[in-house]
């Protein structure tokens, strides 16, 4: 396109590889309809959402067999054995267990052996802020391959008989290597990250934690299920979406009609329109895969690059921009060259 862009690393970062996994099982419009009150004009109109994957409850499948699935995945398409992996970063809301980590656990069922890691915790922008810091432990010279993986089940913290939150979520994982860039390339341009935890009690699971520990009145009372103010987070999201992806591109000289891919969070078909028409960008640039998937929460963003590049509407030298915005309130926009 030729454009000056503003670099931020001096060992510049590279995403080289992308793998994803959902689970077998889908949960449709119509499974939802036996379940609770509602029907799929109703889910469609709201939030776009046709069908989700979601795991077989009761099988013991968890966040960390759909991160392995998918990092598996990554690893085969880069071509590179996972004892190659210096470093696992594992965006989740959902880990297996409170301890050990999530990454812990991926990294003995891939066979990692010798890398270090650890879990983020940043709900729906979990990946792209997991992705930053992977991105500073390649560019500070300290490792040369470091795997993110953002994975949840979100079934394991639904409520199927409220409306509001049910027809929203799906299972999913995905996984990115971060390598460094071969010369000529770009990687990773810029990012914009924020939080505003005035919205915390907008979307949030009350129980499990220190403050609400685990007990039969915990339980009785639905306290370890997600609990959203929609409207709220629907206006939080609508608004701070467009303004993270305007300052990320006005911080290096760009507007939307710059941007060869939009991949934003997959959290309302809605919120996904409303930010590419604030930004001026054409539709047929814009990824959106929520009608299959739903809201995989730290899985949509790597999730939806796999569907770009499925679908062949990324390419190499592309200008790439991420979004997000989620509970916490936490909010993330991403610049980046695509170098796949």
């Amino acid at each position: 396109m030729g454009l000056t862009l503003k670099a931020q690393q001096s060992v510049r970062v590279k995403i080289s590889s992308v793998g994803t996994y959902v689970p077998p099982r889908l949960l449709t419009n119509a499974d939802l309809e036996k379940m609770v009150a509602t029907n799929d004009q109703w889910i469609m109109e709201r939030t776009g959402i046709h069908t989700r994957h979601v795991v077989d409850k009761g099988a013991g499948v968890a966040t960390s067999d759909l991160g392995a699935e998918a990092a598996r995945q990554c690893l085969a398409a880069r071509g590179i054995p996972a004892s190659e992996v210096e470093v696992v970063i594992v965006a989740t809301v959902t880990p297996d267990m409170m301890f050990p980590s999530t990454a812990c656990l991926i990294q003995e069922k891939i066979g990692a052996k010798g890398a270090w890691g650890f879990d983020l915790s940043a709900a729906c922008s979990g990946f792209p802020y997991a992705l930053q810091v992977g991105a500073k432990l390649v560019q500070s010279g300290a490792h040369k391959k470091v795997l993110v993986v953002g994975a949840d089940v979100m079934s394991s913290i639904i409520d199927y008989t409220d409306r509001t939150t049910c027809v929203i979520f799906g299972d999913g994982a995905g996984a990115v290597l971060l390598e460094p860039c071969e010369e000529g390339e770009v990687g990773l341009v810029d990012y914009w990250h924020e939080i505003d935890g005035t919205g915390a009690k907008s979307l949030y699971m009350p129980g499990g934690g220190s403050l609400n520990p685990p007990s039969a009145e915990t339980v009785a009372q639905k306290m370890h299920y997600v609990h959203q103010d929609g409207p709220t987070v629907y206006k939080f999201a609508v608004r701070k979406m467009a303004e993270a992806t305007e300052s990320v591109l006005a911080n290096n000289g760009l507007t939307g009609k710059d941007v060869g891919c939009f991949i934003p969070h997959q959290a309302n078909k809605r919120i996904i329109l409303s930010t590419a028409e604030r930004l001026g960008m054409p539709l047929d640039r814009v990824i959106i895969n929520i009608d299959r998937f739903g809201n995989t929460t730290a899985a949509t963003i790597p999730m939806a690059m796999k569907t770009a590049m499925e679908e062949g509407r990324v390419k190499k030298g592309d200008l790439v921009l991420l979004a997000s915005a989620g509970a916490g309130f936490t909010v993330a926009a991403t610049l980046l060259r695509w170098e796949i």
